[in-house]
């Protein structure tokens, strides 16, 4: 899980890598066997069990740094990615982080040029909203409308969705799943974990070296996850229908 690919050297939320740190990671990456790829890439692998050698890289919120640094970055490494972008944002900024700094996000432009490079698009919401926190209207908007703008956007089917902060609960995955979504991301979603809340790790500035590995090997990506529907109570929302 990776955000902004830049040299900022404010970085209070620690959410940005410099360019020659993501190239030395992909490069560590490589150097042991394994090759990068899009989330639809890894879920389709482990589905027909040939994921041994993979690992998914996703970039969320769609920073406009993402096309200048990140991207000559995959293509010279051989890598394919997955960015998840906010198209109620367009060109606008990271106005959820108070402490700064801003940054920048995709234009429309931006996000076709990603996608015309091979980069899977996939949804953050609209307008990083914490879904946990959403009234339906605004969950609906969140989920729906955002996969609606982004296949007008790109011409393309939009597959994933990524929640906002990582926070997700089982309303939430019911509103992605009623969105038409076959898989979402969050960071640490306990038993709600399955394909309609995938956990990643995190990867920063610092994670070079044995910390990196360290952190692939204990990836809870790693281990077996129940089917979604598992995962989830048994009643559903009523107030959430597919659009």
């Amino acid at each position: 899980m990776y955000h902004s690919v830049s040299r900022t050297p404010d970085d209070p939320y620690r959410i940005t890598v410099t360019p020659e740190r993501l190239d030395d990671q992909l490069h560590r990456l490589r150097r042991r066997g394994l090759r990068a790829v899009a989330m639809t890439e890894l879920l389709a692998a482990r589905a027909a069990g040939s994921a041994r050698n993979l690992v998914a890289l996703t970039f969320d919120d769609g920073y406009a740094d993402f096309t200048e640094h990140a991207l000559p970055i995959l293509r010279r490494r051989g890598c394919g990615a997955t960015l998840f972008v906010l198209p109620g944002r367009l060109g606008g900024d990271n106005a959820w982080d108070p402490l700064g700094p801003r940054k920048p996000l995709l234009c429309a432009d931006g996000i076709r040029h990603a996608a015309a490079q091979g980069v899977e698009i996939g949804s953050h919401g609209l307008t990083h909203t914490d879904l946990t926190q959403a009234d339906d209207a605004t969950l609906r908007a969140e989920t729906a409308d955002s996969r609606a703008r982004l296949r007008e956007l790109t011409g393309q089917e939009i597959a994933g969705f990524c929640y906002p902060y990582g926070t997700v609960d089982a309303r939430a995955i019911e509103a992605v799943r009623a969105a038409g979504y076959r898989y979402a991301c969050a960071i640490a979603p306990g038993p709600l974990a399955g394909d309609l809340a995938l956990p990643r790790v995190h990867i920063g500035q610092e994670d070079t070296g044995m910390r990196l590995e360290l952190k692939r090997r204990i990836s809870p990506f790693r281990r077996p996850m129940p089917p979604v529907d598992q995962a989830l109570p048994a009643q559903k929302s009523p107030s959430l229908e597919s659009p």
